[in-house]
């Protein structure tokens, strides 16, 4: 099996929720090496050439040719589990910068390492 990391930008098989098919997606993998150890899954952030709407959790890519990207990209914040054997190749590599923001992007919709949000 090939070995993939965090930061890699890869192609992948997504099921459409209605299990009618499958389309083929980039996706940045967002889970670290150390979790890659120990499981045959990845986590990954899909990403989508449609740029007109950026949402919470969502980051405009900056170095999108660098990742592997035909077109200007967005890393949302649409994030899921995958086995490794559901991924058909490495396209290239989220640039250190890129990786950062989408990092930052992904913790303030989860809620990580800052103010909560509470309802009231």
């Amino acid at each position: 099996m090939t070995e993939y990391s965090r930061g890699d930008v890869v192609l992948v098989s997504f099921i459409f929720t209605d299990k009618t098919g499958v389309k083929q997606r980039p996706a940045v993998i967002i889970s670290s090496d150390v979790y890659h150890q120990q499981r045959q899954e990845v986590i990954i952030s899909a990403i989508t050439s449609k740029i007109g709407q950026i949402l919470v959790g969502d980051h405009l890519i900056n170095d999108w040719r660098e990742g592997g990207l035909l077109f200007p990209s967005v890393a949302t914040g649409i994030i899921r589990t995958i086995k490794q054997s559901m991924i058909t190749h490495k396209l290239g590599i989220m640039s250190r910068d890129d990786l950062k923001e989408i990092d930052k992007q992904l913790s303030i919709a989860l809620g990580l390492g800052g103010k909560i949000n509470k309802r009231l």
